[in-house]
């Protein structure tokens, strides 16, 4: 799991947003376009990208697309 792919792929999730203006100090929970639906997505690129199943507790406790592509790794 390379950190650049991460946030590639987790870019590529949203419709609205410009992919080229997410990077890894994003706080993606204040971009316009984030909410419950996103936050949806972005588990099941997680899981199937990945295969690693992140929970909604886990986007609550962090902050940036980094910090996400941590827990990520981690799990």
């Amino acid at each position: 799991m390379q950190s650049e792919d991460f946030i590639q792929k987790f870019a590529l999730c949203f419709h609205q947003t410009e992919p080229a203006s997410i990077n890894a100090e994003t706080k993606f929970r204040e971009l316009e376009e984030w909410g419950s639906m996103l936050a949806l997505i972005v588990i099941a690129m997680i899981d199937s990208d990945y295969s690693k199943t992140i929970t909604a507790e886990d986007l609550k406790s962090v902050t940036t697309v980094a910090e996400l592509f941590e827990v990520a790794k981690n799990k």
